[in-house]
């Protein structure tokens, strides 16, 4: 193999480990309930555009305030990611898998409420490190009693 042969292979194992790890931090940041600028920028660009359970939003600060408020329906999560499979052009990514989300309702009555969809993601290679540029979660199915979502928060499960 050549030298820029195996420059190129590792650099295309090198985003992938670090495309892997965003969005492995991405659901694991959905847990851990900290939302602000730092964790806007740390995860998406200004222009995100994102496709939620809860209604579509465009650029950065329109997602922190739509996960932020959707978040703050449940008292305790897990988010589980899985099977994702990578495609990397260059400064441009997608990733396609699955996600499982389990959530306990923070209305008091100790509800559980499950949902899992397919998530694609579009990410950008930028100064920083990668980011979601664009993305979408599907849900297929869902178990329990959805909380109720405030008006102006948007609808779905």
């Amino acid at each position: 193999m050549s030298t820029e042969a195996t420059q190129r292979q590792l650099q295309y194992l090198t985003d992938r480990a670090k495309i892997t790890d965003l969005l492995d931090r991405y659901l694991r940041s959905l847990d851990e309930g900290k939302f602000d600028e730092d964790w806007a920028r740390a995860f998406h660009t200004e222009d995100v555009t994102a496709e939620l359970p809860v209604g579509t939003v465009h650029g950065r600060s329109a997602l922190l305030a739509r996960v932020g408020a959707a978040m703050a329906l449940f008292d305790r999560t897990v988010h589980l990611g899985t099977n994702a499979v990578l495609e990397i052009d260059g400064d441009r990514a997608t990733a396609r898998g699955t996600q499982l989300s389990t959530h306990v309702l923070a209305d008091g009555s100790e509800g559980v409420f499950i949902s899992a969809g397919h998530a694609d993601s579009e990410l950008v290679r930028t100064p920083e490190g990668w980011r979601i540029a664009a993305s979408s979660l599907r849900v297929a199915w869902t178990q329990g009693t959805p909380p109720r979502v405030p008006a102006g928060l948007g609808a779905g499960a």
